[in-house]
């Protein structure tokens, strides 16, 4: 795929111009999974996955961070789980959930980022987002 927007293929502009046009999903990247809440903060979407085997990173859902936690979604085990897992995909930093405490979709408030290594950070969880990633079988919170 990458391959024919770089050789001029599928996207590529007529006539020239400033070089082949790239779709905008794969132009905004990780871009649409958070937004910037002044300095060293972030906001970011993420989609959780509670009672799962393993607790990581999985990729991406839609425009959020896809994570799948073991805590079970009871007493906000599960929300507890993901921000500790974002505390320790991002960095130590402040980890605060703000929306979607009774929902798969959430946003977490993460202060104290540097956001290029948060980017950096953010675009090897959703590239590396495969089976064998992350925290192999955490069960934060879970007994």
């Amino acid at each position: 795929m990458a391959e024919d927007v770089q050789a001029g293929g599928v996207g590529a502009p007529a006539g020239g111009g400033r070089g082949p046009e790239v779709p905008r999903a794969r132009r905004r990247g990780i871009d649409e999974l958070y937004r910037t809440a002044g300095d060293e903060a972030v906001v970011l979407n993420v989609h959780v996955q509670p009672g799962a085997g393993r607790t990581a990173a999985v990729g991406r859902h839609g425009t959020a961070l896809k994570v799948r936690v073991a805590a079970p979604p009871e007493r906000g085990r599960a929300n507890d789980a993901c921000a500790a897992l974002l505390r320790e995909t991002f960095g130590p930093t402040q980890v605060e959930l703000v929306a979607g405490a009774g929902s798969r979709s959430k946003q977490y408030r993460l202060v104290g980022v540097d956001l290029d290594e948060f980017r950096r950070r953010l675009e090897r969880a959703v590239a590396e987002g495969a089976p064998g990633q992350g925290p192999e079988n955490r069960q934060i919170g879970h007994r």
